[in-house]
């Protein structure tokens, strides 16, 4: 039996209002309603994870409504990974200590990679995820952003991964900003690249749009699991809002694997 690949919904929040948001290429909000609703949908469909990013906590230079944070720890059953302008060892034991299973870090881990060491030293690499938003430039190479996007950092995703992999992060969150909310399908070479170096696990997420991409993403991309938030906030390509997830039965037909709950 081939091994078990997560399928994690990726909720933008604005914790200041309890609310959740969808992007496209990190831009054009929609709001598309309450986080707590949408954690009780996903918890009661037996979902594997949740994946929950405060998109201005790093802008406003703070760090994820710890309160949100445990709240919806207190109602859902699911692993649940957090991200959003943590910056210090302190920041990271009080988002776990609030009920946060694993914390995602991006901006620091681009300007500081030393943290990554001392975060997993302190805390285990387990818990730490480090995402990567990359972009595809006009020559055809790819590069990091931080900073919702907005900040070029220079450095190669391939090569940031590794380093990464080597300062101790448990695993990798790869987001195509040119695919994000497009539900065109993941960035398979961008995937595939990260994926292929590393040993740790890889997340992809941005551009899920059909069953058939998390396939995609695991048979050509050779991502570990994979992650989505359009596919699973609205209804289809028109964008009326409904929150779902796939049935057990569906998923297992299109990746081959048994969906166990651990």
């Amino acid at each position: 039996m081939r091994n078990i690949v997560r399928v994690i919904p990726c909720l933008l929040m604005r914790m200041r209002d309890w609310g959740i948001v969808k992007t496209i290429r990190f831009q054009d909000e929609t709001y598309i309603g309450c986080a707590i609703n949408a954690v009780r949908v996903f918890d009661a469909k037996d979902v594997d994870e949740l994946l929950l990013l405060d998109i201005d906590a790093t802008l406003d230079g703070r760090i994820p409504n710890l309160e949100i944070i445990a709240e919806i720890a207190d109602e859902s059953s699911m692993p649940i990974t957090v991200g959003g302008g943590i910056r210090t060892l302190e920041h990271v034991r009080e988002v776990l200590k609030s009920g946060a299973d694993k914390i995602v870090v991006n901006s620091i881990a681009a300007e500081d990679p030393d943290f990554i060491r001392q975060a997993a030293g302190r805390f285990g690499g387990q818990c730490i995820v480090v995402s990567i938003d990359a972009r595809r430039n006009g020559n055809g190479s790819y590069q990091v952003y931080t900073r919702r996007g907005r900040q070029e950092t220079g450095l190669d995703p391939v090569q940031h991964a590794l380093r990464m992999q080597e300062l101790g992060a448990g695993e990798i969150l790869l987001n195509s900003i040119d695919r994000d909310g497009t539900w065109d399908g993941y960035d398979l070479e961008l995937l595939r690249q990260v994926s292929d170096t590393v040993s740790i696990p890889v997340v992809a997420c941005g551009g899920a749009g059909k069953l058939q991409d998390f396939a995609d993403a695991v048979n050509i991309g050779h991502a570990s699991a994979v992650s989505a938030g359009s596919f699973f906030l609205y209804h289809t390509r028109r964008r009326g809002i409904l929150i779902t997830f796939p049935t057990r039965e569906e998923l297992q037909n299109v990746l081959g694997t048994e969906r166990v709950r651990v």
